[in-house]
């Protein structure tokens, strides 16, 4: 168990010393908006669609509140950028809601917060990669039914890049950002200008899904559309999450990229919403409505392939924010005892290995459970964001009640107004999608909170036996006592006796017999070869009546400890290194098997010596 501690008068996080090699592999502003934005600047594909399906069930004149409800949803982004800018400056060592919460509001609450924001990061890397490869077999049909290779193939792709480190990853995905950023907004550039669509989906065949006019548009209706398109909003958090991923000053550095971020997101949205009401766009069965008003503004040209290949291309790497930002909060779960420290090591590129190794093993597991099928996962996407949301946004109201200071009210209001929005989307998109999957979510939460405290449970069980926080008592001399397992002479067999005689008082080779006739050829063989030897260390003959070799050493270590019980018994197993790791395969588990057996039967300390072979 580690004990993570800092030392007195260590600069804060955010003014670490200027001379840390590590900070080539850490985030700029434009890296970090690369690497952690794609999951939001992609939901523009889905997110004004999300709203213009819900609305369409009141028709023409339903289809009409498409620009006012995109506008609700930009002033919640516009609450949601300047809460987690607050967040960046408040809490630089990143968590985003978990730190917020496990500061203000307790630790059960910042454990709901974490296991939403887990679940929201694995569903994301499922649904943007099945996304990207559902609009890639749309053009290409004859790839469908080998869509779930696909899927496992990018993934794998997106794993090796950030195992390479979060630095490298960004830079990989400027390019692709920037394009689909820059044709979105050249086509709400070109949109603007045109008095009517260059062409239409019901020009190519595309049959309407728009419901007849008789529907009214109520508050109901209105506030699904609202839920609905709050998917856009979706990783707006993982910059908050990240900070310690970006180079000095980290604080701002992070406030500048979700500033950024919030800023192209809303442009976006609002400008497509825009679009949809100039060009009096329909859902069309088959044809997305990113796809028709690139079709409205450029016509079926080059431009709407740049569009569209684009598209694919962010929708597939919008997985990249969840390999950004989910690692860092298992780091700090890992941290706070709630999670398996591995979480907390990083590797020699600043890269937390097993968070992105485990994350990519559970979103490959959920691809597989899907068959790739995106309308499986989304249902359950937008729920757990949500919850992390509200409960961010209420923990920053208690932050500034407590914290004082000028201003600190209106930031309060603000805060305060975005817990009651987003906590609103979520009961409705709770409610709403319920029995289309979002029930797994509902059960997931608590299951994943249940294992962060049975976690947090078994580390403190450890510290106290290990007294942790205490003073321990002062060291001691005892005698000790090494017993070496032997089955042949040789130089592993010397070097094994002379490692155990520098470690304890008294050394005891130990050899296990069995009946068999060739068995005791071999055993007088050795005792022969021992004596001619006489390395000065007795041989202990151990009798066996049944083929087992780590029960009867284990047996003279309990009966030692039973005679001896001042001794202290160290069980030193002596092994071979092989020079090439397939060589592994040639040898014999007795090491393996002697360990486990005195592991679980005795408490004699185990030492594994390696000897390496040239």
């Amino acid at each position: 168990m580690s004990v993570l501690t800092a030392e007195p008068g260590a600069a804060p996080a955010d003014r670490e010393p200027p001379d840390d090699a590590g900070e080539r592999h850490r985030l700029t502003a434009v890296t970090g908006l690369a690497a952690l934005s794609l999951d939001a600047m992609a939901s523009v594909a889905y997110g004004p669609e999300a709203i213009v399906l819900v609305l369409a069930a009141a028709g023409a004149h339903g289809l009409g509140y498409t620009l006012p409800v995109t506008l609700a949803i930009a002033v919640l982004l516009a609450v949601l950028v300047a809460s987690y800018r607050q967040v960046i400056a408040a809490f630089p060592d990143g968590g985003g809601s978990y730190a917020v919460a496990r500061a203000q509001l307790g630790a059960r609450t910042s454990l709901v917060a974490a296991a939403s924001l887990v679940l929201d990061y694995v569903l994301n890397v499922a649904v943007a990669v099945t996304a990207g490869v559902a609009a890639l077999t749309s053009a290409f049909p004859g790839l469908y039914d080998d869509r779930l290779w696909l899927c496992l193939g990018i993934l794998a792709l997106i794993t090796a890049v950030n195992l390479r480190g979060v630095v490298e990853s960004a830079r990989v995905f400027i390019v692709p950002t920037a394009v689909f950023v820059g044709s979105v907004l050249v086509l709400i550039a070109v949109g603007l200008f045109r008095s009517a669509p260059v062409s239409t989906a019901s020009a190519h065949g595309h049959a309407s899904a728009l419901a007849g006019d008789a529907g009214t548009v109520g508050a109901l209706l209105l506030l699904k559309a609202f839920a609905a398109g709050c998917a856009a909003l979706t990783g707006v958090e993982a910059i908050a999450n990240a900070v310690p991923s970006f180079r000095r000053p980290r604080v701002r550095r992070a406030q500048r990229a979700e500033v950024a971020l919030g800023a192209v997101l809303g442009v976006m949205l609002i400008g497509l919403s825009v679009l949809i009401g100039r060009f009096h766009l329909q859902p069309v069965q088959g044809v997305t409505v990113l796809a028709q008003l690139a079709d409205a503004a450029f016509g079926h040209g080059w431009a709407f392939y740049v569009i569209q290949f684009s598209t694919v291309v962010l929708l597939a790497l919008s997985a990249n924010t969840s390999f950004g930002g989910l690692p860092v909060l298992l780091k700090l779960l890992a941290r706070d005892n709630y999670l398996p420290h591995v979480f907390a090591l990083k590797a020699d590129r600043q890269v937390h290995r097993h968070g992105v190794l485990a994350l990519a093993l559970v979103s490959a597991a959920l691809l597989v459970f899907s068959g790739a099928d995106t309308n499986t996962l989304v249902p359950m996407f937008a729920v757990g964001v949500f919850v992390g949301f509200t409960i961010a946004q209420v923990g920053m109201v208690r932050h500034w009640r407590r914290a004082g200071g000028p201003g600190r009210r209106g930031k309060a209001l603000l805060n305060g107004a975005g817990a009651v929005l987003t906590g609103v989307a979520a009961v409705v998109v709770t409610l709403e999608k319920f029995r289309d999957g979002a029930w797994l979510v509902v059960v997931a939460l608590p299951v994943l909170v249940a294992a962060f405290v049975a976690v947090r449970r078994a580390y403190d069980r450890i510290g106290q036996r290990l007294g942790l926080g205490r003073i321990p008592a002062a060291p001691h001399r005892e005698r000790s006592l090494v017993i070496v397992p032997v089955s042949a002479l040789s130089r592993l067999t010397s070097e094994a006796l002379t490692a155990a005689a520098s470690l304890g008082d008294e050394v005891r080779a130990v050899t296990v017999c069995h009946p068999d006739p060739e068995d005791r050829a071999a055993q007088q063989a050795l005792e022969r070869s021992w004596a001619e030897w006489d390395p000065g260390v007795e041989l202990v003959r151990l009798t066996c009546e049944r083929r087992s070799l780590g029960r009867p050493i284990a047996a003279y270590v309990r009966a030692v400890a039973a005679t001896e019980p001042a001794t202290r018994v160290t069980v030193l197993i002596a092994e071979t290194e092989p020079e090439r790791l397939w060589q592994r395969l040639l040898h014999n588990q007795r090491g393996a098997v002697v360990a486990h057996a005195v592991r679980g039967e005795t408490d004699a300390a185990i030492c594994r010596l390696r000897l390496r072979l040239p």
